[in-house]
């Protein structure tokens, strides 16, 4: 059986550039030129502001980001700011969802945390806070919480097609979210599979995870725009 959508594999791809491809396939999708698209990418050190964003969750100037090889980009999606990088796996699945959002991002949660079952790790969704989380075993000092954020989502909407989508840290190097308070959560940690793991965990073993899991969530999308 056919997937109900396709996949592109594009790399390690900066920012400006897979942001105006992933314009012009969400076009293509919303003409019916091409079937719904799922890209899978990385991205360079960068920021992305989304409509919410406070300016106090950015511990940095713009200069100073800048200096340190990270660009800022304000986009259209929704939620806060948020971190992307080498080793971080991005999802951009431009999916025709018509009006249900937020049933679309509890989709999103449940691929991803079917792809953490397949490394038989217990991750969980909060309500109120998109996103697939992981709880510390042990606590740490100066962290209330014990929740970690394996993987952020954010998107928007557009002609009732999705766009943008989840940042899943594979082998990111977390000390970059130090340079933020990432999705603006002051009491919440961040995690990797490959921290949680505590061994090397392939980039090409976590796409071909990722798309399967894709394909059991969204077989199909014929009552998607109902």
């Amino acid at each position: 059986m056919r997937a109900a959508f396709e996949v592109e594999k594009l790399g390690r791809v900066p920012y400006g550039p897979a942001w105006a491809y992933q314009k012009q396939v969400h076009a293509e999708v919303v003409a019916g030129q091409r079937k719904p698209t799922l890209l899978l990418l990385e991205h360079p050190r960068t920021l992305t502001l989304g409509r919410a964003t406070k300016p106090d969750n950015l511990l940095l100037s713009e200069a100073q980001y800048q200096a340190l090889g990270i660009e800022l980009f304000s986009i259209e999606r929704g939620g806060d700011v948020t971190y992307h990088g080498p080793g971080q796996l991005v999802g951009y699945p431009i999916f025709p969802v018509g009006r249900q959002v937020r049933g679309f991002l509890r989709q999103l949660e449940q691929a991803i945390m079917a792809v953490a079952a397949t490394y038989d790790l217990e991750t969980f969704a909060t309500p109120g806070y998109a996103g697939v989380w992981v709880r510390r075993a042990a606590p740490v000092e100066g962290w209330p919480s014990q929740e970690e954020k394996l993987c952020a989502f954010g998107v928007a909407v557009k002609q009732d097609v999705a766009l943008h989508g989840f940042a899943l840290n594979v082998s990111t190097n977390l000390d970059d979210f130090s340079l933020i308070v990432p999705c603006g959560l002051k009491d919440k940690g961040v995690t990797s599979l490959q921290k949680i793991l505590g061994r090397l965990v392939s980039m090409d073993e976590v796409v071909e995870r990722v798309i399967k899991a894709f394909e059991a969530v969204f077989p199909s999308f014929e009552k998607e725009l109902a």
